[in-house]
């Protein structure tokens, strides 16, 4: 894959015609691969305006670059975008003690969600326990944070809420089927 080094702004949000000019792809094309891929689906303003984010216009990056410099098929790009998100996002559930043994370099077993959905609920209710768990622990005993745990701090939680506006822009997906 040749990447050309594409320069995105440091903004919060881009305006359809911005992100036109970033990616070089017209706006009726960034409509259509808005209703053909679900992960690139940019939140909109009160007056219905589309405004993408910076990981919006590197999706759209990614698109242009599945279909028109490898040459996939809209339904190839699709499944292959699919295999990368669902690798890079596997969330993993830490508990306390999990972090416990981190620092000490004790190996430690992360638990993932089952893909069947008959252990949905299940798991969100270990996901629920784990987090009451670890917030009762955190406010018991907070350990000395530094700057660069602090830093990777915010960063983990900037992507975790990357993930939840993704998968809640999925849920409207489903719910909402395009015409």
């Amino acid at each position: 894959m040749n990447r050309a080094a594409i320069s995105i702004p440091e903004k919060l949000f881009f305006k359809i015609g911005e992100v036109c000019e970033i990616t070089g792809v017209q706006a009726h094309v960034l409509r259509y691969w808005e209703s053909e891929f679900p992960m690139l689906a940019p939140q909109k303003n009160r007056a219905g305006q589309r405004t993408y984010r910076k990981r919006d216009v590197e999706m759209v990056l990614r698109v242009k670059e599945l279909l028109y410099e490898d040459q996939y098929t809209i339904a190839g790009a699709k499944k292959k975008l699919t295999s990368e998100l669902r690798g890079a996002s596997k969330l993993k559930v830490v508990t306390p003690e999990m972090t416990a043994q981190s620092m000490t370099g004790a190996p430690q077993i992360v638990p993932q969600p089952s893909e069947d959905e008959e252990h949905e609920e299940e798991y969100s209710a270990n996901v629920s326990q784990a987090r009451s768990t670890f917030e009762t622990n955190v406010a018991s005993a907070e350990p000395e944070i530094t700057g660069d745990r602090r830093a990777a701090l915010r960063r983990l939680g900037e992507e975790m809420r990357e993930l939840l506006s993704l998968l809640n822009s999925g849920e409207t997906r489903k719910s909402k089927p395009r015409k």
